[in-house]
């Protein structure tokens, strides 16, 4: 009976093809680009299904009702994703009027359109409770795969992407791509959303250690604080009164500080982190732009940009072309390369005014404001199924933190993932 029941269940696995499809952008993003293809055939596969239902819809004189998954043009879920496809992709669309480097700007605005198919796509292949449910735990299962791959890097020296280097553990990464823990604090509220549904979260506390571990030692100062707003966030969500919040926050901080003392004197690298990151309160500019990793120059850089170009931006992927016009003779960053200066501002809305200006900036808070408006009007199942996906974008997003870029192949193919399963869990 025992093989039955696994022939059947990988016969169902099988059958949620679209669900598999979804989850194999996260499963290959640490591979370079190989992430954009999975994130193509859903896309084409979205807009074959719109194009059918549309066929069926004239063919009727109704609205479809095919199958599922469909799309169906009069589906309001499909509203809201076009209504927040719009706020991310019109201001690169402005922007690249009079970009500073308009090839590399229409390429990105051609590029991204991709992104409104792709979520189509999450919302049909989501359609049913099942399917939701198998990804977010399918989901969970790659997240911890990549937790437990790192700490035995970080225990042994070598993991599946290779050799530990520097100062930080990279994982599934690479030697050679900083970005573990910036994407595991990210994605933390998945597994943890799952750590908690499962065995009555009994196995919460292992993975929130697990978790807090891994990010400590990948060394990224933006994933620590990230991590830490999803721990409380977390806590405020379980706590559900002020009085049980203080007390669990209170243990959650005396238990993180426990094991990062342990940590610093453990370990070299992570030690010379936090040294770095307490110079901030030397009081002195040198120390606070040590601490920030040298993004003081950055930020002044795109505060100039930003007022000289307030309406549309320099250009969505324009940053780097400009930031040497606007930077001082001395500027770390030119002297690095003389041609261009840092690659982007480091902090989302530093990097939507100077790119795509206060157009941007408007189109982004509307996008928001869809959301929340959505968020609100949810029904208390649907709140519990898309908490976590809700979660790490907040986490992404937070504005007092520093960040990736949102109008990049990674970081942005990460954010799209993410509301992309918002929107379908909310549908």
């Amino acid at each position: 009976m025992k093989p039955l029941r696994t022939g059947a269940w990988f016969a169902g696995l099988v059958d949620q093809w679209r669900v598999l499809l979804l989850l194999s952008v996260l499963v290959l993003l640490p591979v370079g680009r190989s992430a954009e293809l999975p994130v193509l055939l859903a896309a084409i596969i979205a807009l074959v299904d719109f194009w059918r239902a549309g066929q069926r819809r004239r063919a009727s004189g109704v609205a479809a009702n095919a199958v599922p998954p469909t799309i169906r043009p009069t589906d309001p879920a499909l509203r809201l994703a076009l209504l927040v496809f719009l706020a991310y992709w019109l201001p690169e669309l402005v922007s690249a009027v009079d970009s500073v480097v308009p090839t590399k700007s229409w390429s990105e605005v051609a590029l991204d359109l991709r992104f409104l198919p792709f979520a189509m796509f999450a919302i049909s292949a989501l359609a049913s409770s099942r399917a939701r449910w198998l990804c977010l735990r399918l989901a969970a299962l790659v997240i911890a795969f990549w937790t437990l791959d790192a700490l035995f890097q970080a225990a042994v020296g070598v993991g599946l992407g290779g050799v530990a280097r520097g100062e930080r553990i990279t994982g599934i990464f690479g030697d050679d791509n900083l970005k573990l823990g910036q994407v595991l604090a990210t994605l933390a509220p998945i597994l943890l959303w799952a750590a908690w549904r499962y065995r009555r979260g009994r196995w919460l506390p292992v993975a929130w250690s697990l978790l807090t571990l891994a990010i400590m030692l990948a060394g990224s100062r933006a994933a620590w604080w990230s991590y830490a707003l999803i721990s409380l966030l977390g806590l405020w969500i379980w706590a559900r009164t002020p009085r049980r919040f203080a007390l669990a926050a209170a243990l959650a901080i005396g238990l993180a500080s426990i094991g990062s003392g342990l940590v610093y004197h453990g370990s070299a690298p992570f030690k010379a982190r936090v040294d770095r990151t307490l110079l901030a309160l030397s009081g002195t500019r040198s120390g606070v732009d040590s601490a920030l990793a040298l993004r003081l120059p950055i930020w002044e850089v795109a505060l100039r940009m930003g007022l000289d170009h307030p309406i549309n931006g320099v250009g969505v992927r324009g940053f780097r072309t400009a930031y040497p016009d606007y930077a001082a003779a001395d500027d770390v960053w030119v002297r690095a390369d003389p041609r261009r200066g840092a690659l982007h501002a480091h902090q989302i809305v530093l990097e939507v005014w100077t790119e795509t200006g206060v157009i941007g900036l408007a189109f982004w808070v509307a996008g928001l404001v869809a959301l929340i408006r959505r968020w609100r009007a949810a029904a208390a199942a649907e709140r519990e199924l898309a908490i976590a996906a809700a979660a790490a974008l907040i986490a992404m997003c937070f504005p007092l933190n520093t960040h990736l870029a949102f109008y990049s192949g990674f970081w942005g193919l990460l954010f799209w993932w993410l509301l992309a399963l918002l929107l379908a869990l909310l549908a």
